[in-house]
């Protein structure tokens, strides 16, 4: 039996519609699942040309959960195997700094890991599922443009391992992913310039940046009965950024 097999399984990518988020869609629906994605766009069309987004052979439906009316109105998903947790966002400028940047940034990366995986809760009970919460480097160290990124990705290490350990006992294996450097829309401010790509991908030992499809091999892994007795801990993905 292949454990990387997961047909007749189902699984739902919140943020899947493009960068990290997308390529797990992919690696899911390559290893036999029916994947479902949420993003921002009214219809998956509108993501036609959009770097780092495909959406062929996903279901698509448009849920901004930065707004938690939005996710208690968006349909329902049962059977429901997998939940990855991929939504994120980031403003630059210092914006997070003041009132609208902030909240706006934890609605969407902290609060909406708990209104999603409350959301699907009962259905991942009757599956014996599994949640993966992604969240980032920046979750174990300082980032200093970016208080609520940081700060929001440190929580959702923390919710991790709490809903790990609360909800184990009915069956729902919760688990965490933190990517380092990737080359998506939300890094550009970093690898759009070549200086600063250069620079970021020396002080990683692996010599290169981190794709997508590198993030999909970690969240199958989670997901899968490879890591059956992982409950609440946070795999580190990053090409070893951050070992020193």
């Amino acid at each position: 039996m292949d454990a990387l097999d997961f047909s007749g399984k189902t699984v739902l990518v919140v943020g899947g519609s493009s960068g990290i988020g997308n390529g797990i869609a992919h690696g899911f629906r390559e290893h036999g699942a029916a994947v479902h994605v949420w993003g921002t766009q009214a219809t998956a069309a509108d993501y036609a040309g959009v770097e780092g987004s495909d959406l062929t052979g996903l279901a698509y439906a448009m849920v901004d959960v930065g707004d938690r009316a939005q996710i208690a109105a968006a349909p329902a998903i049962d059977p429901l195997d997998v939940l990855i947790l991929c939504q994120g966002t980031v403003q630059y400028r210092r914006a997070e700094f003041e009132p609208e940047g902030w909240d706006r940034v934890m609605a969407v990366n902290l609060d909406s890991l708990m209104d999603c995986a409350r959301k699907f809760r009962p259905a991942l009970t009757a599956r014996r599922g599994v949640i993966v919460i992604v969240s980032s480097v920046s979750g174990f160290q300082s980032n200093r443009g970016n208080p609520a990124y940081a700060a929001s990705k440190a929580g959702a290490v923390s919710l991790t391992k709490t809903l790990g350990e609360a909800w184990a006992p009915e069956g729902i294996r919760v688990v965490g992913l933190a990517p380092g450097l990737v080359d998506t829309k939300l890094t550009k401010v970093t690898t759009g310039h070549p200086e600063r790509r250069e620079a970021a991908i020396r002080a990683i030992p692996l010599g290169r940046m981190g794709t997508p499809a590198d993030m999909a091999g970690a969240a199958l892994l989670l997901a899968s009965p490879l890591a059956g007795y992982v409950v609440g801990q946070t795999l580190i993905v990053d090409g070893g950024l951050s070992l020193s």
